[in-house]
This record gives C-alpha cells, sequence and structure tokens, in this order.
C-alpha cells in the first residue's frame, strides 16, 4: 500500500533533536497536549495524526502494522528527519516498535506505552471494525473511553470524558476500521529481540484495555528494555499521569533513568 500523507504539527527548536509522538487506536495528536509544554523545551516535537485520525486521510482499505510504520517514513522524509526519539502508545506503539525493527538507522530511542506486540484478540478487533463500519465510530466513544481513564479519574474530569468521546466520533468510519485490521493482524513478538534503539516500555497499572502482562512481554523481548509502570493508569497514562510520563520520555531521550 502506498504511504498516506498524514497530517502533522512541528513545535519546538528548528536544531534541537526530533521527537516524534504517535497516537493512540481513536484518538488524534492533541492526546498530547499535556506533553508538549515540557517536551519543547528540549526537543523539535513532531505530533501526526495516524491514518484515518484527525486530520489525515485514511488511504484505501485495511491498514497493515507495516503500512502504518511506512506513514511514519514517509513523513519523517517529508520533514527531512534522517532520525528521531520515537515514542507511541497503543496502536503508535506497535508503530514504533516495527519501525524500530525495519528502519533502526531512523530510531534514536523508543518509547512503547500502553501498547502490545501481539494483541491475541483478533476476533474482538473484527468485530469491532464491523460495528464501526455498520454504526459509525460514535458508537463505540463511550465504551472505549472508559477504558482509557481509570473509573475515578473520570469521574473527576468529566470534561476530558465528553472530550475524548468526541474525538472517537470524529475518527474516519473506514480509517478507523482499517486500523482495528491492522492490531487483529499483528504479531510482532518473534522479532522483538531485533530491536537496537534504547527502549522504555511504560504500563498502567489500572489498563484493561491492553493490561500490563503485554508490556511485561515487550520488556522482557527487547534486549536491555527498561519498564515502567504507572499508577493510578489506564490506557492512556499520558493524561492520567502527565508530568511523570514527560518526565519518563524527557529522562529516556536523554539517557537519564526514568
Amino acid at each position: 500500500m502506498t504511504a498516506v500523507e498524514v497530517h502533522a504539527v512541528v513545535e519546538g527548536p528548528a536544531d534541537g533533536p526530533v521527537l516524534l509522538l504517535s497516537n493512540s487506536l481513536g484518538s488524534d495528536l492533541t492526546m498530547w497536549d499535556p506533553q508538549v509544554p515540557a517536551l519543547i523545551e528540549r526537543f523539535r516535537v513532531v505530533r501526526y495524526d495516524t491514518r484515518g485520525h484527525g486530520r489525515s486521510p485514511s488511504g484505501p482499505g485495511d491498514a497493515t502494522i507495516d503500512d502504518l510504520a511506512d506513514d511514519v517514513v514517509a513523513l519523517l522524509d517529508r520533514l527531512g528527519v534522517a532520525r528521531a526519539h520515537v515514542a507511541g502508545v497503543s496502536i503508535g506503539g506497535m508503530t514504533g516498535l516495527r519501525l524500530a525493527v525495519r528502519e533502526p538507522q531512523r530510531v534514536l530511542t523508543l518509547a512503547v506505552l500502553c501498547s502490545s506486540a501481539h494483541t491475541g484478540n483478533a476476533d474482538s478487533w473484527a468485530d469491532r471494525a464491523r460495528t464501526v463500519r455498520a454504526e459509525g465510530t460514535g458508537a463505540i466513544a463511550e465504551p472505549v473511553v472508559s477504558r482509557w481513564l481509570t473509573p475515578p479519574y473520570a469521574a473527576a474530569h468529566p470534561e476530558l470524558v465528553a472530550r475524548l468521546q468526541a474525538m472517537i466520533s470524529a475518527a474516519d468510519d473506514e480509517g478507523y476500521a482499517g486500523c482495528c485490521a491492522a492490531i487483529a493482524a499483528m504479531d510482532q513478538r518473534s522479532d522483538l529481540h531485533r530491536i537496537t534503539a534504547p527502549t522504555l516500555v511504560v504500563s498502567g497499572a489500572e489498563d484493561q484495555a491492553v493490561p500490563p502482562e503485554h508490556q511485561q512481554l515487550i520488556a522482557d523481548g527487547v534486549p536491555g528494555a527498561r519498564l515502567l509502570s504507572l499508577s493510578p493508569a489506564a490506557h492512556l497514562a499520558n493524561l492520567e499521569q502527565p508530568e511523570q510520563v514527560s518526565r519518563a520520555l524527557i529522562a529516556h531521550a536523554t539517557g537519564g533513568t526514568p
């Protein structure tokens, strides 16, 4: 499949090291808003919308994880970026894993947040794709967001819950379903040992969407990887623990200890 020209926002010093941020399934690049102020003090931050999300086109048919990696390579090439620090949540982390295996020369460091190398539930992803194609992304917004934040945090931040539900509802139906197909077909477990970039794996202790054992498997499979568990935190740990995630990303990309 031909790479999609994804929408991106670039902030921070033009001569700074590049930190690429990849969003979760159903979100857009604004999910990283809590991290941006701290990150742009040190990095040229590149946020982008995964195909079918935000302002990025969907591309034809179902996607594969390689297609999503191709989109990133095309974006870096378009921006004239030879190498970047890469961080991603959920499907963004899956994309980062694939990029680090396929294009090791492009990845300075890798941070994988609340993600998986193999979800093991292809049928449920196929069911979700069918629902979205039949009823639209709005039909899944409420149940999906219920797993993005811990219940106490969601109850205390109803405006955030509403914004996240609207974000999912705004995703392109076909684009979202196509990304579900990429997750369903993905199995990167046998490639983890090939990753040479220094890798940080972040786990939300209360994540029900992609439970902590998935992050443990990545940390065990990538040579030298470090695992950081955050609590309380569900699937979008960067929203529930914004300062801890910002500090961890900065420390990891600058050679410190999260």
